[in-house]
């Protein structure tokens, strides 16, 4: 479990298990954003174990399970009313990390220049020129 920060207030990373939580904890994160829907692949953790070993470590925890290749805008309009109400910094996590850094991007295309959001998904390693139209 290695977070790829993208702000101060976001990292995001591939899928963890429930025993990085404590971990995730130790790193100064608060909260933690569940992207991947349960059943994705036979040998991921459930949500429910994850929120479990959260719940045990001290984090706030929201799941928002978004279907790979399937993000809706409720999905980005959920992920940017989560981050408005979770205590920051927030851990987000899905199978490889792409789908939070793209729902991140989304949520911030209204207030933010294309330009910059993709410079600090970039930074943290995931290129998302192409859904910018780049």
């Amino acid at each position: 479990m290695t977070p790829k920060q993208i702000t101060d207030e976001i990292s995001v990373s591939p899928q963890i298990d429930p025993e990085d939580l404590a971990d995730i904890k130790a790193l100064g994160f608060k909260s933690v954003i569940c992207n991947r829907p349960d059943g994705e692949s036979p040998d991921q953790p459930s949500y429910e174990e994850i929120a479990a070993a959260a719940a045990a470590a001290g984090l706030e925890i929201r799941n928002l399970p978004i279907v790979s290749g399937g993000m809706t805008q409720h999905d980005v309009d959920a992920f940017a009313a989560a981050m408005e109400d979770l205590p920051k910094p927030v851990f987000a996590y899905c199978r490889s990390g792409t789908r939070c850094a793209t729902a991140w991007a989304f949520s911030q295309a209204k207030t933010r220049p294309a330009n910059e959001i993709l410079e600090q998904t970039a930074a943290a390693g995931y290129d998302l020129r192409s859904l910018f139209g780049q």
